[in-house]
């Protein structure tokens, strides 16, 4: 009987050290609906590049460190006075990355003049041996800076302006479009 008693205890602590089997788990549904990311702030329009108001048609034009302009067409209406606004939006000084606006008459050899505008330092880059090439310029900004000047729009056609910045023009011009 003695023998009969171990073996039952034996049993006993077999049968409690085995471990039951839990379910199988299903695999879990999502809950919750995926998120739909947040809407990015709405931008700011960007001001008009041309605004006429039937007299005066305003040019904003930015130039930034890239040596760029914001646009290289721009067209305006025959007979309009013309107030152009020059903007440097980089941040680099005048130093080292002035930039302007010259609109230039029809024909002007672009090389030619760029090569006079890198000698002339003195005067912001506007070579006065071209006086008679030049319809209209700004003065020369650095970042952060702006100009304005007014001149009467050119006869009907098309005007190359560019930035006389030594090394400038090659990046930095567009066209004038007078109709």
């Amino acid at each position: 009987m003695k023998k009969l008693s171990v073996l039952v205890a034996m049993l006993m602590v077999v049968g409690c050290g085995k471990k039951e089997e839990a379910p199988a788990k299903t695999a879990a549904k999502p809950t919750a609906k995926a998120k739909t990311p947040p809407k990015a702030p709405a931008k700011k329009a960007a001001p008009k590049i041309v605004v006429d108001d039937g007299t005066t048609a305003t040019i904003n034009l930015t130039g930034n460190d890239q040596m760029r302009f914001n646009t290289q067409k721009v067209t305006v209406k025959a007979g309009r006075k013309i107030k152009l606004n020059l903007k440097h939006v980089g941040k680099l000084p005048i130093t080292a990355m002035g930039h302007n606006f010259v609109l230039l008459k029809p024909g002007t050899d672009l090389a030619a003049f760029n090569a006079k505008a890198i000698n002339a330092k003195a005067t912001n880059y506007i070579p006065a041996s071209e006086a008679d090439k030049i319809i209209a310029n700004t003065t020369l900004i650095g970042g952060g800076g702006s100009t304005s000047i007014e001149f009467d729009a050119p006869a009907k056609g098309k005007y190359t302006f560019i930035c006389s910045y030594p090394g400038h023009y090659a990046l930095m011009k567009g066209q004038l479009i007078v109709e």
